[in-house]
């Protein structure tokens, strides 16, 4: 085992001290230079220009390729996939990636994903969409991102709709907050859809805002489990304050007019300092690890934008676009900033803060038995306590593409997959644990994975030399072919006589899924 664990260090050596890094630098940084791409990079590296801090250099095309398959569609690139790309000269083939990946279905799979978390998809407690209405919300979800939905009407669905939560899914979004009191429904909105913490807000400035939903309300139908949303004209409001926008001013709207509608064209307005930059900065710290604005939903006064030009050039180009959000992708994609190595040439203390480098970060947990599954080509099984439409999800279901949060595995809880109980970024929990570590040094579960694992059974009966078994791990594994030392380090590992032929395979696939390389974007 110490073995097996020396080899696996071996092969990991970018998070190592900076000797090691800079040892294997080729491995993780071009050489080449990528003109600034646009606006972007203009006001990133005029910062750091400012600050004196010296950016990174360029990722190679090996990290890129695996970078952005990651980032983009949550995904590993096949070998066949990554090897192509490394091969191709054309000098616009990162951009090309981009643009296709945008495309793919699995674009639509991650993001729902994502969205999901934020929106509370999960059918049990303390939720209760229940089954039904959790697939049907994510279909929706999913559909939304596929075909690109202007982001501006994608959340008026959400506020405006009213019917059954069965048949018109966005009216899911009220069923998902744990309380129905107008406060609560509020802060939900504030939250997700403007980024700031409303329970935060002066008690009467959050009470204004509740009013838009005070008349909202709900009813069972003959069908186990439906439920009705609705706008309800004759609803007394109570003791509640008139309805003030978050801006604090007034609305005007007739009495049997539904303040949802009015909430939700003053949210989406072209003019509204907190959406557009919202959902911008959101996407910024989805790609970058850290947002503009950090924490991304805790933006406030006292929490100002780190580059302010920056997210006001974001902001503008999303409402110039009608709200296209793979635009903004594509800009930030496309852009140096994205593409710059994760190890960085300072030690300046707001290098990070001011994105100098691309921030190492480990998978996700669902992007990572994911990727585990496929490099194996081996299934994982996940279940869900209430048997609708069934308790054990069918063979080769992937992970990002999972309908409910309530449909879960040992796994998924014990890489921090995140509850989906508050819509906030920080129920994520990507920290390693040590009991982590050991699930992936130790346990049977991933033994089996690579042991039965067909794609390397394949594997070893295909290719025709040691190295030619070799340089395919590598490219299956971690997207890149083995460097000179790496070589060197398999080679007296296999002629130690501590493992031979299938047995050093299987060590050699064992070190890389343990490698940090493995387990973290960078």
């Amino acid at each position: 085992m110490r073995i097996w664990l020396a080899l696996a260090v071996a092969l990991a050596p970018f998070l190592a001290g900076a000797g090691a890094q800079q040892a294997f630098a080729p491995v993780f940084e071009s050489r080449a230079d990528l003109p600034s791409q646009g606006k972007i990079d203009e006001l990133v590296c005029g910062r750091l220009k400012q600050l004196g801090i010296q950016p990174a250099n360029l990722c190679s095309d090996a990290v890129f390729v695996r970078r952005v398959y990651l980032d983009v569609i949550g995904t590993l690139p096949t070998p066949e996939e990554a090897s192509q790309f490394l091969a191709d000269q054309n000098p616009g083939k990162r951009a090309a990636l981009v643009d296709r990946l945008l495309e793919r279905e699995e674009f639509a799979d991650y993001w729902a994903m994502k969205w999901s978390d934020l929106l509370r998809v999960k059918a049990e407690f303390p939720i209760n969409l229940w089954p039904n209405a959790a697939q049907a919300y994510h279909r929706w979800i999913r559909a939304s991102i596929r075909e690109n939905k202007p982001y501006d009407r994608f959340v008026r669905e959400m506020l405006t709709e009213s019917g059954s939560n069965f048949r018109v899914p966005p009216v899911n979004f009220y069923r998902a907050i744990q309380s129905r009191e107008p406060q609560a429904v509020a802060q939900a909105v504030a939250l997700i859809f403007m980024g700031t913490r409303a329970e935060k807000w002066p008690p009467e400035r959050r009470a204004s805002m509740a009013a838009f939903f005070s008349r909202i309300d709900y009813k069972q139908t003959g069908e186990w489990k439906e439920e009705i949303v609705f706008f309800d004209p004759g609803k007394p409001a109570g003791s509640a304050p008139a309805a003030a926008f978050p801006d604090q001013s007034l609305a005007r709207m007739a009495p049997d007019q539904d303040p949802r509608g009015v909430f939700a064209t003053w949210l989406i307005s072209p003019r509204n300092p907190w959406f557009a930059r919202n959902v911008v900065n959101r996407i910024w710290y989805w790609l970058l690890g850290r947002g503009i604005i950090h924490e991304p939903d805790d933006i406030r006064p006292d929490n100002p934008p780190r580059n302010s030009e920056l997210l006001a050039f974001l902001e503008t180009e999303l409402i110039a676009t009608r709200y296209d959000l793979k635009h903004i992708y594509r800009l930030i994609l496309k852009s140096q900033t994205y593409q710059l190595s994760s190890i960085p040439r300072t030690t300046h203390p707001e290098a990070a803060a001011d994105f100098a480098y691309y921030p190492l970060r480990r998978l996700d947990a669902e992007v990572l038995i994911d990727a585990l599954c496929q490099i194996t080509g081996t299934t994982e099984q996940y279940s869900s306590a209430i048997p609708e439409p069934y308790t054990v999800m069918p063979d080769g279901q992937r992970s990002i593409s999972l309908p409910d949060g309530s449909i879960t595995s040992s796994f998924l809880e014990l890489f921090g997959r995140p509850p989906r109980d508050t819509g906030l970024e920080s129920e994520r929990n990507n920290r390693p644990s040590a009991a982590q570590r050991l699930h992936l040094l130790n346990s049977s579960h991933i033994q089996r994975k690579i042991e039965a694992s067909p794609k390397i059974q394949r594997l070893l009966r295909e290719a025709k030399t040691p190295r030619a078994t070799v340089d395919a791990l590598f490219l299956l594994i971690l997207s890149r072919p083995p460097t000179d030392e790496e070589l060197k380090t398999v080679g007296a590992y296999s002629q130690s006589g501590v493992a031979r032929g299938r047995q050093a395979v299987m060590d050699l696939a064992w070190a890389l899924v343990n490698s940090a390389e493995f387990l973290y974007r960078h």
